[in-house]
């Protein structure tokens, strides 16, 4: 019934296999990919015509991770699979990006690739399984694909390089690096990386690229079995002439705006060049799909005309060099009320990120396959539409607010204080106001800088730059510090950013069929300088983290207790943590290892609230002064709260070296007193005194009273007998030995009542 053709190799110590012919046979192609336990289903499906006045290659990559495939039931209310979340919006845009350039210029017709995970076995990630199925698909079904590529995850630790290592040794190593590449040349980078240099970082991408090459050759032997027809593509008509007319026309006016170094002097002057374009099309009376045809070959002037002024000249659109980096302005305490704030402008681009401290309970519940976790850094992008001079859709971030952003934070997050050092919640927000070119890299180099306006003890500052690429042959040129016009004419887009150790954060995204290794290498030696640069630049803002944090950030102090005192710092039911925050204002969180972090924006909350637990969790030392309140009185003394939780009894001849009729005439409840600890019994009952401590200085006093004599022992009571077991007793000798229901007569008999000395154990102890 199926007809099922599959391949499989070795790769990274599993078996990586392809398969086709069984599901989805529908779509154009559909591939089921399996890495070790991990399958993913990608299906592709293509129109057959394209929509009339399409100007634009319709590509949508949709990537979904299903709750089942890890055995997992969703969250929330709906409980089913919902709108994309923020790492399927990011592995949509990981796929996307290397097969886009892939499509031929003037594909026009909309395409769907879809990647589903089915099955995921909790070691390596799913993404560059879907990268794989995305590929393959492409390649089976039959459109104008100038694929297939390859992926890759590469790790490195110890010195070694690891080719799609586990998610438990991604997290314990020093890279994660994600390569898509064809047979010939790298397509894609994206990683994170632990402040390693640029030769270990361009090892790994070579590294990748070996194996992608394995990945490649095996979707080519899947193609060979089940490829569908190629399809006929429409040659387009020869528009030579329209393009002599246009430059005649335009030409001179487009190298003139190009020579502008003022973005919206340039971009007025580019307007009124395509005005005069669009007139002429108007008068020569041309069709609707001509026209279309006209304005792209106005883009390609454009782009001819400054390629070719950097690539023979070395003059860019704003008068550069090819190294040379834009003015750069920082400013760091820029906003009054925020824990931490900059201000970063290089060139015509501008960032004024803000950082907000908070505690734990502020952290992100991140609920995906590996399960909940919580996040304690978070870094938001907004890029809203005035930042370009437009006017535009504003509200919830996009796709490509969501990859900047991470970006960004995949390049501050290697240098950022462990939960210990500094155990606070951060989040860095950047709102982009001006914009032209490399607006991710500006939120690395302001988000840095408010970080540590705020006291946060990154361990070296981040700067980041966007390179560019000019490439017609063999001929070529790298840019630094790429213009919004250079990323939109150019060939590549490719960031970098780390400290003066090392790299942080290398993303690639090429608009041609790859980039060689030589071109890798001046790229990274470029990046590297112009990095430094932007850290000096940087450093005369803030050139370290401030010490002390703003007086509107919440402190947070962190005691560890022993764990069998947590159930008395929380209380029944948390009766006791609530009434510490009520009491203190400060907010109390308390782990299972006994780790307390308290915190609040005042000081005397948090020392307030820190005595108090600690005067639950401390031990009583006899001989040991302490400070507490008179918390119940009683005919024979009064009970005192010393430590947290704590009471012990003052007696009444403890009160004063003289005689007290009534505990009254000394205490009342709620007032502060000083007693000594005299004794602690075996039961834990403390026995406190009042007399022997000097209630206004709280300094020990010399006990002048004579020492008591001690009492005559309960079992020997002399020529009277004993008692206990009702001999001469007469009629009562019945009565002595049980009290039928109401059991026993408490010992000290009737007349007798507790020993005011060791009251009972409900009067006394630990009032929780």
């Amino acid at each position: 019934m199926f007809d099922v053709k599959k391949v499989s190799i070795e790769l990274g110590g599993k078996t990586l296999t392809l398969e086709t012919g069984r599901i989805a046979r529908q779509a154009d192609a559909a591939v089921l990919a399996t890495y070790g336990e991990t399958v993913v289903l990608c299906a592709v499906t293509a129109a057959k015509s394209v929509k009339e006045g399409q100007d634009f290659f319709p590509l949508t990559v949709h990537y979904q991770e299903k709750y089942s495939a890890a055995g997992r039931i969703p969250g929330g209310f709906f409980k089913r699979e919902r709108g994309a979340t923020e790492k399927e919006t990011l592995v949509s845009r990981l796929i996307d990006r290397p097969i886009r350039p892939l499509f031929p210029e003037g594909f026009y017709n909309e395409i769907n690739v879809i990647a589903q995970v089915l099955s995921f076995d909790g070691e390596s990630e799913p993404d560059i399984v879907a990268m794989i199925a995305a590929s393959a698909a492409l390649t089976l079904s039959g459109v104008p694909f100038l694929g297939p590529i390859g992926a890759a995850r590469v790790g490195y630790k110890d010195g070694e390089y690891q080719l799609n290592p586990s998610l438990d040794e991604v997290k314990t190593g020093e890279l994660d690096l994600v390569v898509a590449a064809t047979h010939d040349a790298v397509m894609m980078v994206e990683s994170e990386a632990k402040e390693l240099s640029e030769d270990v970082m361009l090892g790994a991408v070579m590294f990748a690229h070996d194996a992608s090459k394995k990945v490649v050759e095996a979707i080519i032997k899947l193609a060979e079995k089940a490829a569908k027809e190629p399809w006929d593509m429409a040659r387009s008509d020869d528009l030579g002439d329209l393009k002599a007319k246009l430059k005649g026309l335009i030409g001179a006016d487009i190298a003139a705006a190009y020579k502008l170094t003022d973005k919206s002097a340039r971009s007025n002057a580019l307007n009124e060049a395509r005005a005069k374009a669009k007139a002429m099309f108007a008068e020569d009376g041309l069709d609707a799909q001509t026209v279309m045809a006209g304005i792209k070959l106005t883009k390609k002037l454009e782009a001819e005309i400054v390629r070719t002024a950097i690539l023979k000249e070395g003059q860019r659109i704003d008068g550069r060099t090819t190294t040379q980096i834009r003015p750069i302005e920082a400013m760091v305490g820029f906003l009054p009320r925020t824990h931490g704030s900059a201000l970063f402008t290089r060139g015509e681009t501008q960032a004024i990120c803000t950082t907000t401290l908070g505690t734990k309970d502020a952290e992100q519940m991140i609920d995906g396959l590996t399960g909940l976790h919580y996040e304690n850094f978070m870094l938001h992008y907004n890029f809203p539409p005035y930042s370009v001079g437009e006017v535009g859709r504003f509200g919830a971030p996009g796709r490509r607010e969501v990859g900047h952003g991470k970006l960004a934070w995949r390049a501050l997050h290697p240098v950022l204080p462990s939960k210990d050092e500094f155990p606070y919640t951060i989040r860095v927000l950047s709102d982009i106001t001006e914009s032209n070119g490399s607006s991710s890299m500006a939120t690395v180099c302001g988000g840095s800088l408010s970080m540590m306006d705020a006291g946060v003890p990154l361990k070296r500052p981040v700067s980041g730059i966007a390179m560019g690429l000019i490439l017609e042959g063999k001929e070529f040129a790298v840019l630094s510090d790429i213009l919004g016009d250079e990323d939109h004419l150019g060939d590549m887009d490719f960031k970098v950013a780390g400290t003066e150790a090392g790299i942080t954060t290398m993303q690639m995204d090429i608009k041609v069929a790859g980039i060689t290794q030589e071109i890798f290498e001046v790229a990274l030696r470029q990046a590297k300088e112009g990095r430094a640069h932007i850290l000096g630049e940087m450093s005369k803002a803030l050139s370290s983290t401030r010490t002390e944090l703003s007086a509107h950030a919440p402190r947070i102090e962190t005691i560890q207790i022993d764990k069998s005192k947590i159930r008395d710092v929380i209380g029944t039911g948390g009766k006791v943590i609530r009434e510490i925050v009520a009491e203190t204002g400060a907010k109390v969180d308390i782990d299972d290892e006994g780790i307390i972090k308290i915190s609040s924006s005042d000081i005397a909350q948090i020392e307030a609230a820190k005595k108090w637990i600690l005067g639950i969790v401390e031990e009583a030392e006899v001989g040991k002064v302490y400070t507490g309140k008179v918390v119940n009185i009683v005919d024979f003394g009064a009970f005192v709260n010393f430590m947290g939780g704590k009471d012990g009894l003052v007696h009444v001849s403890e009160m004063k070296n003289e005689r007290v009729e009534k505990p009254t005439d000394v205490v009342s409840e709620g007032q502060e007193v000083k007693v000594k600890v005299l004794e602690i019994d075996p039961r834990g009952k403390v026995r406190l005194s009042m007399r022997v401590v000097d209630q206004e200085t709280g300094e020990e006093l010399e006990d002048t009273r004579p020492a008591r004599e001690p009492r005559e022992p309960r079992g020997d009571r002399g020529d009277r007998g004993p008692r206990r077991d009702g001999e001469g007793r007469g009629d009562r000798n019945r009565r002595g030995g049980g009290r039928g229901d109401r059991g026993p007569r408490r010992e000290g008999g009737k007349d007798e009542g507790p020993d005011p000395e060791f009251a009972p154990s409900f009067l006394t102890g630990d009032r929780d």
